[in-house]
C-alpha cells in the first residue's frame, strides 16, 4: 500500500493570515501596521491596511496629527485621520461592487469597536485575529449577539 502524501502547503489559515501580514507592510500609519483579507471559498475578495484615506498626506508623511504627536495608545482617537485595515478592505469591496455576504475576514490584529460594527453590518460572517486590541470583550459580546464567528488564529503548518 503506498503511504499517503503529505501536503507541503500551509493550510488555509496560514496562507491568508500571511497574505494579511504582507498587505500589513503596506500601511503608511507611523504608529501600527494592520492588515486585512477578505475571503470567501478560499478566494481573496478584498484586502486593507490601515493608514490616511486616499488624496491625504500619509501618516509617516505628517498627515495625520494624532500620530505625529506623543499621544498614548488609545487617547484622542478623535483626532486620528487614520482608517483602520478593516474599513479599508470593506470600502474596497464597495467601492467596486463585491458583496462581503458569507466572507471571512482575517486580519493581523483584533478589531476594535468601531470595525466590529462594519464587519457585522457589511455580512462578513467570521473573524480570524492574530494580535488582540483592548476592546476585545466588547467586540466579542457583539459578535456573538450577531452571529459572527470570531477565532484567534493559531499557526497550523502544513494543513
Amino acid at each position: 500500500m503506498p503511504k499517503k502524501a503529505i501536503d507541503p502547503r500551509p493550510s488555509w489559515d496560514d496562507y491568508f493570515m500571511e497574505i494579511a501580514r504582507v498587505v500589513a507592510k503596506r500601511s503608511n500609519c507611523s504608529r501600527r501596521h494592520v492588515g486585512a483579507v477578505v475571503m470567501r471559498d478560499n478566494h481573496i475578495l478584498s484586502t486593507g491596511y490601515n493608514g490616511t484615506p486616499h488624496g491625504v498626506k500619509n501618516c509617516f508623511a505628517g498627515g495625520c496629527p494624532r500620530c505625529a504627536g506623543q499621544v498614548k495608545s488609545g487617547s484622542h482617537l478623535e483626532e486620528c485621520l487614520c482608517v483602520h485595515a478593516e474599513q479599508n478592505a470593506i470600502c474596497q469591496a464597495a467601492l467596486y461592487g463585491t458583496s462581503l455576504q458569507g466572507a471571512s475576514i482575517y486580519v493581523t490584529l483584533s478589531p476594535c469597536l468601531t470595525c466590529a460594527k462594519l464587519i457585522i453590518n457589511s455580512g462578513i460572517g467570521e473573524v480570524v485575529y492574530d494580535g488582540e486590541y483592548e476592546f476585545l470583550a466588547t467586540v466579542e459580546e457583539m459578535f456573538e449577539s450577531s452571529g459572527v464567528k470570531y477565532r484567534k488564529y493559531a499557526f497550523k503548518e502544513g494543513k
